[in-house]
């Protein structure tokens, strides 16, 4: 460990510099596959008629990932092997028909408009009484829920593939799980019944937060950051890779539903003929091809001057997984592509660390993560350990790549795949699992009146005092964004971490990265709950990177940080990106792949107004001035949107008034309740 943090230091002495170069302007990829990616293929990797399929092993077994996992001709329906965890059930299996029949009676009646024993607000009252219904099957017959689930589908259409989505084998387990320990008469099926029943109760307020006797220690006085050093290291921003391991080169990119260039999802309007093939180097409304993937990891390294010495380190904030149906996942595809990326990380990107956030498409079932107390409150053990897997596998490559030592990889594997890194430069990295707050996790709808129910939030909070007490700076590292527009997070757990940064602005929070949107973008936090949001009270900013993925509409890009070596503010940030319209032309050919460019400075863009002295850090004062900027000069929106999407060619512009002050109000929204307040409609460009 001593010998690691002395090679880090020296490290980061070595790369330090006052003012920093840039590498070539622009970057022309290899129009053929680098072979030396993997040991071995099943495949051959050079054909330009299909996706190389490499060999990719199992971090924990030591075994091969089999092809059949990622044969893009026969893409799995259902995954078997997996183990399905339900509540304990006390009734006879031989009364579950019976029961289910009788639960689904129950609903249809209650369903039934002409039903109008329920006053005036009766489709909230209607939705949770079937809540109680399904509770009620799921306490006495844990295994008949994804009976009635996929019943109900049927009956109401929800779904053309009900069994594959609702059964055993799917979300049927979560869903039990979720019935059998929610509070579904009150807040929790409120909130349930707001944002998975097609809005039938109406969103229920944020719970009162009491802080008092929360932190260990007040805020100090005049609480500021540290002076600056004058030198600068470089820092990468990836985010939302979303391999697509089974993507089909030529294969439907103009798909009717869900996750298209895949050869099990045609056009439904033509299904004897492809409208539009998928490029080899992938579409709009595709993921991340092998070939695209490797083509920006190679020009990585070339643009941004870290050839032959690596980043200090890196961030990535998550989502490495394709956007895959949920009967088409299992864990075997999750644990591959974790391998398989996290191996190319390595071997591309450098010497320096890698620190990473679980996204919400890194677990399976997707954006399903469990607090502990869940195996407490249904009495089984198992439940509170069914995500272990994943946490095991990470912390595993992580610890393996030389990211984190064994002590950091053991506390990720018991918070849920967060930890903390005191670096021997004086930052700590503190990331945090933030499908913990993502409203599509079906486990946060348990409990819902707490707002840290699985102690994440709580490990947060001890971290950046023991940050203050060390006298250190420190970086945030999640997935799912805190704020924005509010359609993400939940209210409650967000409304505590904007307490929490509040707290330890600015005086320990250099800065804060999520990804989830696949977009560029930024949120500002304030002090007193941005009751008075102004450059005097702004405390900190979070920079949300980005994505590798073209999904949905974008352009496919990366971000990295000038970043001073001892405050560890960011005293600029470059984004390059690639153009996916110009895919089609480089098909069938291996002369040059795609070609990546600079996209911007954000001093240099952003700053152009601003009175700020040169040296002086991209902090939350100074981006709250940029907003002001905006509100002066609204065309400057129309600049930030093109950058949101990647000067993509599909992203819609924002020039009306209604638009623009909705994004200055998302700009300033750190947190779920704020970000609802906004003008809602116009938070994407997808």
């Amino acid at each position: 460990m001593l010998f690691q943090a002395v090679i880090l230091a020296l490290a980061a002495i070595a790369r330090a510099q006052s003012s920093l170069t840039l590498g070539n302007a622009t970057y022309v990829a290899a129009g053929v596959f680098p072979t030396d990616a993997f040991a071995s293929y099943y495949n051959s990797p050079t054909a330009t008629n299909e996706q190389p399929q490499p060999v990719v092993t199992n971090v924990l077994t030591g075994q091969a990932f089999p092809h059949a996992l990622t044969d893009p001709n026969n893409i799995p329906v259902n995954d078997t092997a997996d183990p399905r965890t339900l509540p304990p059930s006390p009734l006879d299996p031989s009364l579950a028909g019976p029961l289910v029949q009788s639960a689904f009676n129950q609903i249809l009646s209650l369903a039934n408009p002409n039903n109008t024993a329920w006053g005036n607000n009766s489709n909230c009252a209607r939705c949770l009484a079937g809540l109680e219904v399904g509770k009620s099957l799921a306490v006495a017959s844990a295994g008949s829920v994804p009976t009635l689930a996929v019943q109900l589908c049927n009956y109401f259409k929800f779904s053309t593939t009900c069994e594959q989505t609702y059964g055993i084998l799917a979300l049927g387990q979560v869903i039990t799980q979720v019935l059998a320990a929610a509070d579904v008469g009150g807040y929790d099926g409120q909130n349930i019944c707001n944002n998975f029943v097609s809005g039938l109760c109406p969103l229920p307020p944020p719970s009162p937060l009491n802080m008092t006797g929360y932190f260990a220690k007040p805020k100090p006085a005049n609480a500021s950051a540290p002076a600056p050093s004058g030198q600068r290291v470089k820092v990468l921003h990836m985010s939302d890779f979303h391999l697509d391991a089974r993507y089909a080169t030529f294969a439907e990119a103009n798909c009717t539903s869900s996750l298209c260039c895949r050869a099990n999802n045609p056009n439904s309007h033509s299904l004897n003929q492809v409208l539009l093939p998928a490029p080899r180097y992938g579409y709009f409304t595709c993921d991340t091809p092998y070939d695209l993937a490797l083509s920006a990891l190679q020009a990585i390294p070339a643009l941004t001057g870290t050839e032959g010495t690596g980043f200090d380190f890196t961030v990535y904030t998550g989502d490495l997984v394709s956007h895959d149906p949920e009967n088409e996942l299992s864990q075997s595809l999750i644990e591959y592509t974790e391998a398989s990326l996290y191996g190319l990380y390595k071997k591309y990107l450098g010497s320096g660390p890698l620190y990473a956030a679980i996204g919400n498409h890194d677990s399976y079932n997707q954006a399903s993560d469990a607090p502990v107390m869940l195996g407490t409150q249904l009495g089984q053990a198992n439940l509170s350990t069914q995500f272990s897997w994943n946490y095991d596998t990470l912390a595993t490559l992580w610890e393996n790549n030389d990211w984190i030592s064994s002590d950091v990889a053991a506390m990720a594997r018991a918070h849920y795949g967060g930890y903390s890194v005191a670096r021997p430069d004086g930052l700590r990295i503190i990331t945090i699992n933030t499908d913990l707050w993502y409203k599509a996790n079906y486990f946060n709808y348990i409990n819902m009146t707490a707002s840290d129910p699985s102690g994440m939030l709580r490990f947060l909070a001890d971290e950046l005092q023991a940050a203050e007490d060390a006298g250190e700076r420190a970086w945030i590292i999640g997935h799912v964004l805190s704020g924005w527009d509010g359609s993400n997070p939940l209210n409650n757990p967000t409304n505590l971490f904007y307490q929490i940064i509040d707290r330890y602005s600015p005086h320990v929070v250099a800065n804060i990265f999520f990804g989830h949107t696949h977009e560029d973008q930024f949120q500002i936090f304030y002090a007193n709950n941005a009751t008075n949001a102004s450059a005097a009270t702004a405390g900190a900013v979070a920079w949300i990177a980005p994505s590798i993925t073209p999904l949905t509409n974008l352009n496919s890009g990366f971000r990295m940080y000038e970043v001073d070596s001892k405050t560890f503010d960011i005293l600029d940030a470059h984004t390059w990106y690639t153009n996916v319209s110009s895919f089609h032309a480089l098909d069938n050919q291996t002369a040059q792949g795609p070609t990546f460019v600079y996209e911007y400075s954000t001093r240099a863009a952003y700053g152009k107004n601003v009175s700020w002295p040169a040296t002086a850090p991209l902090n939350a004062t100074w981006w709250h001035h940029v907003t002001e900027e905006f509100e002066q000069n609204p065309s400057l929106i129309q600049q930030f949107t093109a950058y949101q999407g990647k000067m993509s060619v599909l992203s819609p512009n924002c020039t009306n008034p209604t638009c623009v002050a909705a994004k200055i109000c998302y700009m300033r929204s750190g947190s779920g309740p704020l970000g609802k307040l906004c003008t809602q409609g116009f938070g994407s460009v997808q």
